[in-house]
């Protein structure tokens, strides 16, 4: 792309959004500065305060601007049940598809030693914090269901079974390496009715 340096940037930095190459990230670029530079100035603050504001809950990981998200704020929510998923995007996927009134604890990945990714990296130690002060008689695994996600549900299972928490999985109908946030609502919400003891 021979153009200004200063689109060359706009470009550049639209790549890094998933699933958006070169070609996709040069038409976003042209269309917000074409058509759209009011929304794109827009989309601009609402990236920035976004980026300053949110950070992590400090019980379950998921993503708030405040200390304690709004879940795990809510008294009204089953203090004995726990779920137990990889991304903040499978809290809402769950929300959205289910009727689950528990809590949940958000691993922010998966194991991996492939890819340097161990226990101390998923926060499991706060995990194991929480079965041992909380109430919790059910521990929902909901990794999604990949080689990897599998390992981290049956090292999560080992992990609840020292604490006599009785683990469940949730059930199949979920794709073998699909994605919780790419899986329909019924599909998700009939995995989640059908979990079983893990």
């Amino acid at each position: 792309m021979a153009e200004s340096s200063l689109l060359n940037e706009l470009v550049n930095a639209l790549k890094c959004l998933p699933g958006v190459g070169a070609r996709t990230a040069q038409r976003m670029a042209f269309h917000l500065l074409e058509h759209d530079r009011e929304k794109g100035l827009i989309l601009a603050d609402s990236m920035r305060n976004a980026i300053e504001k949110i950070g992590h809950c400090q019980k379950c990981r998921t993503l708030t601007e405040h200390k304690i998200c709004k879940i795990c704020s809510d008294k009204g929510r089953n203090p004995e049940t726990l779920c137990v998923i990889e991304n903040p995007s499978d809290v809402l996927a769950v929300e959205q598809a289910t009727a689950y009134r528990g809590y949940y604890f958000v691993l922010m990945g998966k194991l991996s030693p492939l890819d340097g990714i161990g226990p101390e990296d998923l926060g499991l130690d706060l995990l194991e914090q929480r079965l041992r002060k909380e109430p919790i008689t059910e521990l929902i695994l909901a990794t999604n269901p990949t080689v990897e996600g599998e390992v981290t549900a049956h090292y999560i299972s080992e992990l609840a079974a020292k604490h006599n928490v009785k683990t469940t999985r949730i059930a199949h109908g979920v794709p073998v390496g699909g994605e919780l946030d790419y899986v329909d609502s019924s599909t998700l919400s009939h995995a989640f009715e059908g979990r079983r003891s893990y």
